[in-house]
């Protein structure tokens, strides 16, 4: 199976389980593969048959930016949720980083998510 990726995707966002985190924006960076049957459109050459993968960007965007979670994970479980909305994504595996939280070091997490 193919999939069709977004890396290092960052976005604004006020997530965390400190009153400072959730004050005031911090960058995310995101990972995203998405496993979709892409012969069709390799056969049309039409974006019509393809994941186009900037709504794909801009919904994970939305997100990010007009909610807030105590937990990275929420925030995770809610994006993949929302991009297997698609019926044609089989599995999506999502990872984020928490860029500025440390000097030395990034925490983040790796999730992979199928249709139920």
């Amino acid at each position: 199976m193919d999939y069709v990726f977004i890396e290092r995707l960052k976005v604004q966002g006020k997530h965390g389980v400190t009153p400072q985190e959730r004050k005031v924006e911090q960058e995310f960076e995101f990972d995203i593969k998405m496993w979709v049957d892409t012969v069709k459109a390799g056969q049309s050459d039409k974006l019509a048959d393809a994941l186009d993968y900037a709504p794909v960007r801009d919904r994970v965007a939305a997100i990010v930016e007009t909610r807030s979670f105590f937990l990275i994970e929420r925030l995770g479980e809610t994006i993949c949720q929302e991009i297997l909305q698609d019926q044609r994504i089989e599995k999506v595996e999502l990872t984020i980083r928490k860029t500025a939280v440390w000097d030395n070091g990034m925490p983040g997490i790796a999730m992979i998510r199928t249709q139920n």
